[in-house]
């Protein structure tokens, strides 16, 4: 989970257009349809929320004094589950109604936009994520998180789709600067913070791979993808498909055969197509030489 706040779990592989090598924008459901095959980018919700969680603001201000009825609004809003979205938003919203001045502000726009994210509500999506990103520019999980989205929603069609990929560039880099600069919160052991580091930049490198994916920049995006991978022994399916595009079209066939075949191991949406790809590289491979 890239938010440090109730989040949207499993994210899965993103569906190839049928035809020619494009990627065109894909659906929340297509997004979830096998991410726990898949290996997904995006761990559970379960397994790292508290954890990540020590990284926001909120736990640094525990020393703040909250008046207890606040407190116990928060505390109802981060623990309904990403299960229910619109109970959550009806929960978010009407926190930031009663209480707008709240330590706790920060932390309930991050987790509407996981709620909007949960609706494919892309409009409240990106508008809660900049209002969180005001008040905490420096929001590693919301920077990552949006940076990522960008590129696997990206139509070409949209009068703002190159603003769009400037602003995913920009706010992955951001976040990788801050990660690596990034204290570790006591409540953390070296490892679990390791772990949790290693995957938001994993997860930026990914969403860069896709950026650069998007401008035909093959050689850039194929370097990304393979450092987003780096190490992984579950690597997203969507990364191992656009890297071997990226190499097909660097005419680099046999690395792309190995590619392809590397995601047609992982059962899920792409795997009948990485099969077709792989297939076709290994037989364009002898005819390169």
């Amino acid at each position: 989970m890239r938010f440090s706040e109730g989040h949207f779990g499993s994210w899965a592989i993103l569906s190839a257009l049928a035809t020619g090598l494009v990627l065109g924008p894909i659906s929340h459901a297509q997004m979830q349809s096998s991410g726990s095959q898949a290996g997904a980018v995006m761990p559970s919700t379960d397994t790292q929320q508290t954890e990540l969680h020590e990284l926001t603001d909120v736990q640094r201000q525990r020393l703040v004094k909250v008046d207890p009825r606040e407190q116990a609004a928060y505390n109802t809003f981060f623990r309904m589950g990403p299960e229910n979205p619109d109970k959550k938003i009806q929960l978010g919203n009407d926190f930031l109604q009663k209480y707008p001045k709240s330590v706790f502000v920060e932390a309930v726009e991050s987790g509407l936009t996981s709620a909007y994210y949960a609706k494919e509500d892309w409009g409240n999506f990106y508008a809660t994520a900049d209002k969180a990103l005001a008040l905490k520019p420096d929001d590693v999980d919301i920077l990552t998180t949006v940076g990522w989205v960008i590129p696997h929603v990206y139509n070409s069609s949209d009068p703002d789709a190159s603003q769009k990929l400037d602003k995913a560039e920009s706010y992955e880099k951001h976040a990788i600067q801050i990660i690596t600069a990034m204290p570790k919160p006591a409540s953390l052991t070296d490892a679990q913070f390791a772990a949790a580091t290693a995957e938001k930049v994993s997860q930026a490198h990914s969403a860069l791979g896709l950026v650069y994916f998007r401008r035909s920049d093959y050689q850039n995006s194929a370097q990304e993808l393979q450092q987003a991978m780096q190490g992984s022994a579950s690597p997203d399916p969507t990364d191992l498909f656009v890297l071997g595009m990226d190499l097909q079209n660097s005419n680099r066939f046999a690395d792309a055969a190995s590619a392809y075949g590397r995601c047609a191991q992982i059962s899920g949406g792409l795997q009948e197509r990485c099969k077709q790809s792989a297939d076709a590289m290994r037989k364009q491979a002898p005819q390169s030489r």
